[in-house]
């Protein structure tokens, strides 16, 4: 394993919320994604951007680290999902966990591998969670404009051509 962490963020938004969303992940101008649906929520953004950015890192064997700036995701993440998993996905109060699959599909997806979270304000101008944050609410609004959006960027590991 590199000694190195890998660092992106990740990031989420809807119009409306719900509305039409989006999410994003950036490592730099050469190496990020966004997408999103005609329906969502900032939340279901701010994981499907987190669950996109571990898929897309799975082949490279090196600690991740992700910056957020929800503690939603982090929280979810790093302290209630595996007490979530033990009650079958539900919380504590015995409601179903929301977003649950993919809180289910990050699971997965995280086992196995080394990843640290790290909250950051958001809208305050870190570079990297700026850039995260304009490509998934661009990918928003391309939804809300023109009602469809494709993935774009590039993999970790490729490079944009």
């Amino acid at each position: 394993m590199s000694p190195q962490p890998l660092v992106a963020a990740a990031d989420g938004s809807a119009i409306g919320n719900p509305g039409p969303a989006g999410w994003a992940w950036y490592v730099d101008d050469e190496h990020w994604a966004c997408g999103g649906w005609d329906h969502g929520t900032n939340n279901m953004g701010e994981l499907w951007a987190v669950l996109d950015l571990l898929r897309q890192t799975a082949h490279l064997d090196v600690e991740l680290k992700i910056l957020c700036d929800s503690q939603y995701v982090i929280n979810s993440l790093t302290k209630w999902r595996h007490g979530w998993k033990k009650r079958g996905w539900r919380k504590a109060d015995g409601k179903p966990v929301l977003n649950s699959d993919l809180v289910k599909d990050l699971d997965a997806a995280l086992t196995g591998r080394t990843v640290r979270f790290e909250w950051v304000r958001g809208h305050v101008g870190h570079p990297m969670n700026e850039a995260a944050d304009s490509r998934a609410r661009g990918a928003a609004y391309s939804l809300l404009l023109v009602g469809s959006t494709t993935v774009l960027g590039a993999a970790v590991g490729s490079r944009a051509r």
